[in-house]
């Protein structure tokens, strides 16, 4: 079972994954908006991966005989002024989920909880998959500038994403 400042703990990064999800969505509508929908596919995908996340913790807190406790999700941005800033606000919101995360693994050791630590090093990992993902992204568009045909471009390029 899971000790009762894990549980909390698990929770916590439960509604922080699903406030990432429901981020990365505010921000596709944004593009989708603007005609930009390679970024707003790359953005839906995210938000369904981080809404997947949400159920990797959802579970674990189940199998571990805990409870889940659902708790209102903050609403995010609705818009961001070019592509440049909303992926500098992914890469920004995937470093601080980073911290969250090894915050955890802190927590999994002080408690002595050697399963949850085990659980959470796929998210480790995933975090160094997340940021590298979205510093790319930033670093393409700085390259990019003011040039339209680099957005679409990339646009373009983003649409690929499975």
């Amino acid at each position: 079972m899971l000790s009762k400042k894990m549980e909390e703990a698990l929770n916590k990064q439960l509604n922080a994954e699903l406030f990432s999800s429901y981020l990365y969505l505010a921000m596709a509508a944004c593009f989708e908006a603007r005609n930009l929908p390679g970024i707003a596919h790359w953005l839906e995908v995210q938000a369904k991966e981080e809404y997947g996340h949400a159920m990797k913790f959802y579970g674990y807190i189940n199998d571990r005989r805990g409870r889940v406790t659902l708790a209102a999700i903050a609403a995010p941005p609705a818009e961001w002024p070019t592509p440049l800033a909303a992926f500098e606000a992914v890469l920004a919101h995937e470093q601080k989920v980073t911290g969250l995360i090894h915050g955890l693994v802190e927590l999994a050791a002080q408690e002595k909880d050697p399963a949850a630590g085990v659980f959470l090093q796929w998210f480790v990992s995933e975090q160094v998959e997340e940021e590298k993902s979205a510093d790319a992204i930033v670093a393409q568009l700085k390259m990019i500038g003011d040039s339209p045909h680099g957005l679409i471009m990339l646009d373009r390029a983003l649409a690929q994403r499975g």
